[in-house]
């Protein structure tokens, strides 16, 4: 497990974290529009939506490594199958995890910029889900898989847990 933890914080500092974070922050800085300031409502949705995003995806981080005995990287993928926890809910929470990220850099920037990359991730997440992550998932999980994507939508969190 402890090889485990390490290939994840490895994979989280150069994927969730440049996507989520770095990326943002740099878009702005570099084709940034003038500051406005929203008021603090929006400063503090801001903070809930990058606090939200960060601790969803800690805990599905973890519960790949410790439930399903692999990593969020797509090369070390988890060996089981996870649907507890916020997989309960939806089936992609890391993606909803790093997309809530960016949406509080809309938020908190309020940047043409900023809002053209999330929504270009969210294109780009949604593409790699539907032809490469599903279709292996399928393969490698076979009617479990299938059962769990009748129970869970892709995108849309449930208001209560799947069973």
């Amino acid at each position: 497990m402890f090889w485990r933890l390490v290939k994840t914080a490895i994979f989280t500092g150069i994927a969730p974290l440049s996507v989520g974070i770095l990326i943002p922050a740099w878009l702005e800085d570099r084709y940034g529009t003038p500051d406005v300031f929203l008021g603090m409502p929006t400063v503090i949705a801001g903070y809930i939506f990058l606090v939200y995003g960060i601790v969803l995806y800690l805990w599905c981080a973890w519960d790949f490594v410790r439930k399903g005995e692999g990593t969020p990287a797509p090369i070390d993928a988890p060996r089981k199958l996870v649907v507890s926890g916020p997989f309960r809910y939806v089936r992609n929470p890391m993606y909803v995890a790093v997309l809530c990220m960016i949406a509080a850099q809309v938020l908190h920037y309020f940047s043409k910029a900023v809002v053209v990359y999330f929504f270009s991730i969210f294109a780009a997440f949604h593409l790699f889900v539907l032809l490469y992550e599903e279709p292996h998932l399928r393969a490698v999980f076979g009617e479990e898989y299938q059962d769990y994507c009748r129970r869970v939508s892709r995108w849309l969190p449930r208001i209560r847990p799947a069973a």
